[in-house]
């Protein structure tokens, strides 16, 4: 299974300290040069991102080739969206981890499969990797990301919790 990650998933699971969910559930993840830099080089994050993605054997870094597309997409998304849907379209990714609503909303556009952090905790929850997840989705709103109240009664439904 190919699997291209954009930044926010990365972070979002390393503040849960579960960043290891990425590896259990899709064995290597591929991020472009920008997410790198984004979660390493600039270092932004809050909690352990930049350690836990630079650390990590499983992550492939690989360049973008396609530096036009990636310019095109850079009218409605940020460097690290935009690379992230180049390198996904250009390795056949099989899944695109990413939270943001513009950058998912391009891919189904593309009708490319995405997943979110939120969707990581249910699949890990669904195949017994985690018991639950309330307290994962609390801690993230916590921290400052964004997870509307409907989206966690959805899949707090869909988790059994």
């Amino acid at each position: 299974m190919i699997v291209v990650s954009d930044t926010t998933p990365l972070i979002a699971l390393s503040v849960l300290q579960r960043f290891d969910l990425l590896r259990q559930l899709f064995g290597q993840i591929h991020i472009p040069r920008a997410v790198y830099d984004e979660a390493v080089v600039s270092g932004r994050e809050v909690g352990g991102a930049k350690g836990e993605v630079s650390a990590a054997v499983w992550i492939r870094i690989v360049e973008v080739q396609d530096r036009l597309a990636v310019e095109v997409l850079l009218d409605e998304l940020d460097l690290g969206e935009a690379e992230t849907i180049v390198l996904a379209r250009e390795i056949g990714a099989d899944w695109v981890l990413m939270d943001e609503r513009k950058g998912r909303r391009k891919l189904a556009q593309m009708e490319m499969p995405k997943v979110g952090t939120v969707g990581i905790l249910l699949k890990a929850k669904q195949i017994g990797i985690l018991s639950t997840i309330r307290p994962e989705l609390e801690k993230l709103r916590h921290q400052g990301f964004s997870i509307s109240q409907a989206v966690i009664e959805a899949v707090l439904r869909q988790a059994g919790e």
